[in-house]
């Protein structure tokens, strides 16, 4: 990655933690980074908070970059390639993290190799996890530099492409399930007599412990409930109240439904 020249074509929150994970792992120094965006307080704050060159022009921004990352809502991204089918050659790498666009479409718009890409929210700590596959021209050397790039920002891992709305619905919605559990676990503490930010810290700890624990244990996650269940016991007794409440089920439902609207993005 060192020394190559980056443009993102959008600076929103996923675009700044991907620059924030090249930074901190010293891959890219802020003057190798460009970053078009069309608002004029984004851009301020991406110079002044990642140091690196911020500009309002996608074709400015594109110019002398190796590697080009489309980080814009995926409704606007034919809109965006069109006008830049002069400045992408099959010279540029174009990185897509826009969600439910198969390579396949990007690759009728532009012709440079084309990875795509699911990130998901942790990437702003860098404790993310990305889902990568590449299109019909992208070469092994793309996808490991794309998977450089994303180690960055936390995990990478590579899936085939029929396979990539499953991962948007698991892992890119999942942060969105995950705190959703939490609030909904907060809450309840408050419900019977819990301090709000006792409530909090407890429900909070009590993920982040169980995650890292189901990570560095290597343990199947069934393994480790059975762990907590005594028979008899408090956890037993309220993970069958959830099951009656039908909690498998939810959670199915959800990803079910976000793979389903990764699907109608892809058309």
């Amino acid at each position: 990655m060192s020394g190559r020249k980056i443009a993102f074509i959008g600076g929103g929150n996923m675009a700044a933690a991907i620059i924030q994970g090249l930074l901190t792992a010293k891959s890219s120094l802020p003057e190798q980074i460009t970053v078009a965006d069309i608002s004029p307080e984004r851009r301020a704050w991406l110079t002044e908070h990642l140091k690196v060159i911020a500009t309002a022009d996608n074709a400015a921004a594109v110019r002398g970059a190796e590697i080009v990352v489309l980080a814009v809502k995926p409704q606007q991204a034919s809109d965006v390639l069109g006008a830049l089918q002069a400045e992408l050659t099959p010279k540029h790498l174009l990185i897509s993290i826009c969600a439910g666009l198969p390579t396949s479409r990007l690759e009728q718009l532009v012709p440079a190799r084309v990875v795509r890409v699911m990130p998901n929210l942790p990437a702003l700590i860098q404790r993310g996890v990305a889902a990568i596959c590449g299109g019909a021209r992208a070469t092994e050397a793309d996808l490991a530099l794309t998977e450089e790039l994303f180690a960055t920002t936390g995990t990478v891992v590579r899936v085939p492409e029929d396979k990539m709305n499953e991962v948007t619905a698991l892992s890119g919605s999942g942060p969105g399930y995950v705190f959703a559990f939490i609030e909904a676990l907060e809450a309840a503490g408050i419900e019977q007599g819990l301090e709000p930010a006792t409530a909090r810290l407890l429900a909070v700890e009590t993920m982040r412990g169980a995650a890292e624990m189901a990570a560095k244990t290597g343990k199947a996650p069934a393994e480790l409930r059975r762990q907590v269940c005594s028979p008899g016991g408090t956890t037993l007794a309220g993970l069958a109240a959830m099951q009656e409440k039908g909690f498998d089920e939810a959670v199915a439902a959800g990803v079910r439904a976000a793979r389903d609207r990764s699907a109608e993005l892809a058309r």
